[in-house]
């Protein structure tokens, strides 16, 4: 199984949305940090000030002498006294209003600094369960100091607080920047976008296709791109230009010389009962050769008429069972049976009849050239996958033979230009010139359809040759000519593609013009 690999934009979603991560993270890290340490230092400097003011309350009795009842009073007494610790003769005696917090639990180091360093401390530890501020401050002239423990709940329970709040602000700034980045990136991936489209309608045949430079010209990343680009296509359009030129006048130069050894053949043909006989094995040979390069010379003039854009499109109506059956019967005398799904015998679609014929007459030739010939023809209506929302039914002619069949890694190349599989250093009657299914699969292409090769449908020896071709249906008697011209797989999609059999223009077979003009065609 394959490595799934994201899309360009979602990629770039991607990388801003860790980006916002990180921000919101380290954002967030300083706030809390700042929030927290602004919260404990006021608390802290008030918790010192209020342990000075007590202190000096302390001070007005003789910790000593007094009797205890009375030292518990004046800490009662205090502000915020709930929490006061007296503690005199170095820490023998000690007095509390709140048995919670004694000087038993108070940190060795906070008891040392008033008591020993005679120096006020304050310190931040745990104590029953929670973190508190201890405040220590020696009492005046006696050998004492004041404790005030200020417990730091609603400090913890506000940092709590701010934690989630920004927590949650992570999550969401995340999920908001990765959905703006992917919305954004449209603008940022909209060049390579155009760049795309315009390659593929180049691979389709519109070589004059071109990016407007103007758009991109002030953006100093993008202008050497879309430059470049543009000159790109415009080499490749020369190119194939000057070949197509190049193929197109050697074709009709060669035309005038062939047609003068055609005559000179039929004179010599006409006199072949005088010729000797190995006279007569010469003149076989070269009728042979010439034939060959005749129809040569034919499929590259309409070769260059595909790779020039001077083709042209004309739909008819065509009752399609009997228009195969009709053009197998001209080519072998109704030898080849075609076989047809149920509902399809009266099935009427629009599509080119005169470039039909041809790609079923090249079929059949190459069956018989390379196969002995095709055992049946097959029509059928090819539904589209349940999965693709998009998909439209399609219907497929399918010419089957009997013979060694097409190795799986030649099936497309097959349909190359001079490509003749196994037979490609092969001369004689039989071999063609490599043209007649890349002609098929042009004609094809210029229907919006398809041609490719698979293995039969019986499983059996041999191969299967199909041309698939959307149910078109002309607009109307008004639908004019000169929108058909120069059509490509693009125009002819503006067709309407129909319904239940997505339905084709349902009219009798009788109805149907079956004319044929079905020509010649060449095999592999």
């Amino acid at each position: 199984m394959g490595e799934h690999k994201l899309g360009l934009r979602t990629r770039i979603a991607v990388a801003v949305s860790l980006v916002s991560l990180a921000l919101s993270i380290a954002v967030s890290l300083t706030v809390y940090t700042v929030a927290r340490q602004t919260l404990l230092d006021a608390r802290e400097e008030s918790a010192s000030s209020r342990a000075l003011k007590n202190t000096s309350v302390v001070a007005g009795i003789n910790l000593s002498t007094s009797d205890p009842s009375v030292v518990l009073g004046v800490l009662s007494n205090l502000s915020d006294a709930g929490k006061a610790i007296a503690v005199w003769d170095g820490g023998i005696h000690s007095q509390s209003v709140d048995g919670t917090y004694t000087s038993d639990e108070l940190p060795e180091e906070l008891l040392e600094r008033p008591l020993e360093d005679r120096e006020p401390g304050i310190m931040r530890f745990e104590g029953d369960g929670e973190t508190v501020i201890g405040v220590g401050v020696p009492v005046t002239d006696q050998d004492a100091a004041y404790f005030e423990v200020t417990p730091l709940g609603d400090i913890t329970d506000a940092l709590a607080s701010i934690r989630l709040a920004l927590a949650g602000a992570v999550v969401v700034s995340t999920g908001l920047a990765g959905i703006l980045g992917y919305w954004a990136s449209r603008y940022s991936i909209r060049p390579l976008t155009r760049v795309s489209l315009a390659a593929q309608s180049v691979a389709l045949g519109q070589l004059d296709t071109r990016i407007d430079y103007d758009e991109y010209s002030h953006d100093p990343d993008l202008a050497p791109l879309v430059a470049n680009f543009n000159e790109m296509l415009g080499a490749l359009q020369s190119r194939i230009d000057r070949d197509a030129r190049f193929a197109s006048d050697v074709s009709h130069e060669l035309r005038s010389p062939l047609t003068t050894l055609n005559a000179g053949l039929q004179v010599l043909a006409n006199n072949r009962e005088e010729m000797p006989e190995r006279a007569r094995q010469a003149l076989d040979l070269l009728e042979t050769d010439v034939t060959r390069f005749t129809q040569l010379v034919e499929d590259l003039l309409e070769i260059s008429r595909f790779d020039a854009g001077a083709v042209r499109l004309e739909l008819d109506d065509v009752a399609l069972v009997p228009m195969v059956r009709n053009t197998v019967e001209a080519l072998s005398g109704n030898e080849i049976p075609v076989l047809a799904d149920p509902g399809l015998e009266d099935l009427v679609i629009a599509c080119d009849r005169r470039r039909l014929a041809r790609i079923l007459v090249n079929f059949c030739n190459n069956a018989d050239k390379y196969a002995d010939g095709a055992t049946h023809i097959s029509v059928t209506l090819h539904e589209p996958d349940p999965n693709d929302p998009l998909g439209e039914p399609t219907v497929q002619i399918g010419v089957e033979d009997a013979g060694p069949g097409v190795p799986a890694d030649q099936r497309e190349a097959v349909f190359d230009r001079f490509n003749r599989g196994d037979q490609g250093g092969a001369r004689g009657a039989d071999v063609g010139v490599g043209l007649g299914l890349a002609l098929a699969a042009e004609h094809a292409r210029l229907q919006a359809g398809r041609v490719f090769v698979e293995n039969r449908t019986d499983g059996g020896q041999g191969a299967r040759f199909v041309v698939e071709l959307p149910l078109l249906e002309v607009r109307g008697d008004d639908f004019e000519d000169e929108h058909l011209s120069d059509a490509t797989p693009e125009s002819t999609s503006n067709l309407t593609l129909t319904g239940e059999h997505r339905a084709i223009a349902v009219t009798t077979a009788e109805t149907a013009n079956r004319d044929l003009s079905a020509g010649g065609g060449d095999h592999r």
